[in-house]
């Protein structure tokens, strides 16, 4: 049986080395990726809740998921306190749940600049919401366009930064190859995203420009 010399237990300490650098490098590849995606995630749900703030004509409680309410100091969604109701196409009702509210929800709703002029009649707020002109339709669509537009800024800078820190992982001894495969797999990350961003945009154009 051949003895160990010390030459062998270094291969294997070399190896053993390598080896963990290795594990590191590629642990540090998954959370590149896994940072990437939710970046991009993130654009595509502030495209959403964007989306939420471009009123299509029809009443709908999400026409106010941006609003905002000073309740007692602190800034709180108006679904938190308050009943959003739609008891028709052209009408957007809301109850408070404390009276005292009224007033403070009616100023949010005029400060949110959703072009609503909210009328309080005492026990409610209610908001006619009426039907857009051609001309306010293609502005609405523009709008939505820009938005989007901005949603894939954001995704193609997640790319740009998930592609930098893959560099970084070359230039520290990962192979050219891994790297070139992670870099792979954000393009495709940034192509579905961005495919999400148009189909979104396609859904609400639509919706707006629907009569």
């Amino acid at each position: 049986m051949r003895r160990r010399t010390c030459r062998d237990y270094s291969k294997r300490l070399i190896f053993t080395i390598k080896r963990t650098e290795l594990k590191q490098a590629m642990e540090e590849i998954d959370f590149i990726l896994d940072s990437t995606k939710e970046l991009m995630e993130g654009s595509l749900a502030h495209l959403e809740k964007e989306f939420l703030n471009i009123r299509a004509g029809k009443a709908s409680p999400a026409m106010l998921g941006g609003v905002k309410v000073d309740y007692y100091g602190s800034a709180t969604p108006l679904s938190q306190v308050a009943n959003i109701n739609v008891p028709d196409a052209r009408t957007i009702t809301v109850t408070p749940w404390e009276k005292n509210m009224l007033h403070p929800i009616e100023k949010a709703i005029m400060i949110a600049n959703l072009g609503f002029n909210p009328m309080n009649n005492g026990d409610n707020i209610i908001i006619n919401v009426p039907a857009l002109t051609e001309e306010r339709r293609r502005d609405l669509a523009k709008q939505a366009k820009a938005e989007a537009e901005d949603a894939k800024i954001g995704i193609r800078s997640a790319r740009k930064e998930a592609n930098t820190d893959i560099k970084k992982q070359e230039k520290e001894g990962l192979s050219e190859d891994v790297c070139k495969g992670a870099e792979e797999e954000v393009q495709d990350l940034t192509n579905a995203y961005i495919k999400k961003v148009d189909e979104l945009l396609a859904l609400k154009e639509a919706e707006i420009m629907k009569v």
